[in-house]
């Protein structure tokens, strides 16, 4: 099914986030698709590129999440199906969003040259499959019959929701850290976006 006006305006306004969070996103575009190459380029010191590519990704996700938590709490049931697809498609952003973070963090780790760093991309992995594995589920319960499934596939995407918030702060402070080795200066995470409204649940 096709994306409604509505959901186009949430998703544009997280891509302007993203593009806040990381001036020069889409010039790199061309140089790095989900799930390709991620490991020799880890490798090859281009660590903080790869993460503004990661950070822009992360920010779709929180955009699709967000719509469909959005869109599942309406009335009609066109929204419903609006956000049944969302999450759906939220799935498979965040299946390849935690295969890249995977091959980044072995290939950090087996370099050996910074601990703290390892740490923190171990620490976005868990994050990931986390989330992964939140929009999964929710996927999976929007499918059932009953009302109590379909009310617990609503309640997983609002914790996904949640996740997804975290995550993508969490790449760009890593990011933004990168930039600030490199000389540059980070503007703060709360003067380029507001936070993700959860309609319920606590992570």
């Amino acid at each position: 099914c096709g994306q409604t006006s509505a959901a186009r305006q949430i998703m544009a306004s997280e891509q302007r986030a993203a593009a806040a969070a990381f001036p020069g996103m889409a010039d790199e575009d061309a140089n790095f698709s989900p799930g390709t190459s991620v490991s020799a380029k880890a490798a090859s010191g281009e660590t903080y590129p790869m993460m503004r590519q990661l950070g822009g990704r992360a920010y779709q996700l929180l955009a699709a999440t967000r719509a469909a938590d959005h869109f599942i709490a309406q009335e009609s049931e066109t929204d419903r199906d609006t956000g049944s697809w969302l999450i759906s498609c939220a799935v498979t952003l965040a299946d390849e969003l935690a295969d890249d973070l995977d091959g980044m963090a072995r290939n950090i780790r087996a370099s050996a040259s910074d601990a703290a760093l390892s740490l923190d991309f171990q620490r976005l992995r868990v994050r990931a499959h986390q989330l992964h594995a939140a929009t999964r589920a929710a996927d999976h319960f929007l499918e059932q019959e009953s009302n109590v499934d379909r009310s617990t596939g609503s309640w997983l995407i609002a914790c996904a929701l949640g996740l997804a918030d975290k995550l993508a702060n969490e790449i760009e402070e890593l990011a933004n850290g990168m930039r600030r080795g490199a000389g540059d200066v980070a503007v703060p995470t709360s003067e380029r976006r507001p936070g993700a409204t959860l309609r319920s649940a606590s992570i």
